[in-house]
């Protein structure tokens, strides 16, 4: 039995009011990212205080997460997309080192 190759790559997470959703999917769309996951009605409590994970009148109301995963080098396009809108908007974003087993999912 052969041992199983993992492949580094990179996971961010993205936490955002849901108004703001398409332009971190428009950020990730282009730059090629292979896809990413929408966690919609999120609950937490951050800087600002508690965030409760109901929709009030839609999902634009609510706290979004939007996670994806990518090689390396398109971190930084990423990172360069979505730093200007943090600084004006809430949000969070936070990235980790992530083991694949089939890299070519990841890479578009």
């Amino acid at each position: 039995m052969s041992a199983l190759k993992l492949h580094l790559m990179k996971e961010v997470k993205i936490i955002i009011e849901g108004e703001h959703l398409h332009f971190v999917t428009d950020v990730l769309d282009q730059i090629k990212a292979s896809g990413y996951t929408i966690f919609n009605n999120l609950s937490g409590k951050g800087h600002s205080g508690f965030h409760e994970g109901h929709m009030m009148f839609n999902d634009t109301s609510s706290l979004q997460m939007i996670l994806t995963v990518v090689p390396e080098e398109k971190l930084d396009p990423i990172l360069s997309g979505l730093k200007p809108f943090l600084e004006r908007h809430s949000g969070s974003l936070f990235v980790i080192d992530a083991s694949v087993l089939r890299p070519e999912h990841f890479d578009s």
